[in-house]
């Protein structure tokens, strides 16, 4: 090693020799505000930062100071114009006789803690501290997923966050308009409903900010039917029967006639399915075509129909309004069709009967 590498090492050790000794010097003094004049142990006030935020350490020098450093929790940052952190988020801003202030960038929960400035004087060594306190944004750090469970069932749903100051939970449901609501990390339904199925929204807050995250919570249940709606088709015209199922899964449909399935291309009928809604169409009514038919909607939880009439609609003419009403039987036997009011068509066909 040549002489000015011992002459380098050997001041590096003599200041932190220094430096130690001038941290012992203070340690059994009273540690004062910082409005105390007659103390040369100094506590700044604290300083709050947000985490990725720049913070700047500013010590006062004065009088003829030898030494001077700036440390934490016993390492030292920077010794007069000397980096000894390896750090590259710290660097140093300015030093002269007024001031000595570093700055730490992208600052992080470690950061948090003591920092000591000491300075050693030609009178006497004195230390000014300040803490440093980091405020951290929340983050949702752990979330239920998404879930598919069945109606009748118990759910939880569990939503945690870090964050500094502590963040507060809350739940919601955003997709209904129900009143669900909790103030808590778990958020608990039991015997869901498919009235409490939808987006339920989690919030971490504290007083740095807010997080948002949402989990989808599906519920199955068997299929209802809406009651179905008789029709009435004259012979030879195009019909439809309409039938919808409220269902999760969404219902796989069958259509009756009478006891006898009905397929697609099955005497010129056409079944169309669409979501939740299934029409059975009628191209070319038939006599043959006129009847009871049911309607079936199933899916992996159970099943559920609904029974429609379709029957014969005659068209009146001059001569069926002279007869009056007229009935129309099906294959058992019972009266169906529209019924004219006797007494309302003599009184209106009165006139023109009477010129005859």
């Amino acid at each position: 090693m040549s002489v000015r590498g011992y002459f380098v090492a050997f001041s590096k050790c003599t200041l932190l020799l220094s430096l130690r000794i001038l941290l012992l010097v203070p340690a059994g003094l009273p540690v004062r505000s910082q409005g105390d004049s007659q103390s040369d142990n100094k506590v700044m006030d604290n300083i709050t930062v947000r985490q990725g935020e720049t913070v700047f350490l500013r010590c006062a020098q004065g009088d003829v100071v030898t030494h001077t450093a700036w440390l934490n929790r016993s390492s030292i940052l920077y010794a007069g114009e000397d980096k000894w952190s390896v750090d590259p988020r710290v660097s140093l801003v300015t030093l002269n006789q007024e001031e000595f202030t570093i700055q730490i960038e992208n600052v992080d929960m470690t950061d948090e803690g003591q920092y000591v400035c000491a300075v050693q004087t030609s009178s006497r060594p004195r230390t000014t501290s300040v803490h440093i306190l980091v405020q951290v944004p929340p983050k949702i750090i752990n979330l239920s997923r998404d879930i598919v469970v069945n109606e009748g069932s118990n759910v939880t749903l569990m939503c945690q966050a870090n964050g500094k100051p502590e963040p507060s939970i809350s739940w919601k449901l955003i997709s209904s308009s129900g009143d669900l609501a909790s103030d808590d990390e778990y958020l608990e339904i039991p015997s869901i409903s498919r009235q409490r199925a939808g987006t339920y929204e989690c919030t971490a807050v504290n007083d740095i900010d807010t997080d948002v995250q949402t989990i989808d919570v599906t519920v199955n249940y068997a299929p209802t039917v809406s009651e179905g709606r008789d029709v009435g088709v004259t012979l030879g015209q195009r019909g439809v029967l309409e039938c919808e199922a409220d269902a999760v899964p969404e219902a796989d449909f069958e259509w009756y006639k009478d006891d006898r399935r009905i397929f697609n291309g099955f005497d010129s009928m056409e079944i169309v399915n669409s979501g939740s809604l299934s029409k059975l169409m009628f191209f070319n009514v038939s006599d043959s075509e006129y009847g009871n038919y049911t309607c079936v909607a199933i899916n992996k939880l159970g099943s559920s129909n609904t029974s429609f009439l379709l029957y014969v609609v005659i068209e009146p003419t001059s001569s069926t309004l002279l007869q009056g009403p007229r009935a129309v039987q099906d294959g058992s036997g019972g009266a169906m069709g529209v019924h004219s009011h006797t007494c309302l068509l003599f009184i209106v066909f009165l006139p023109f009967l009477l010129r005859f």
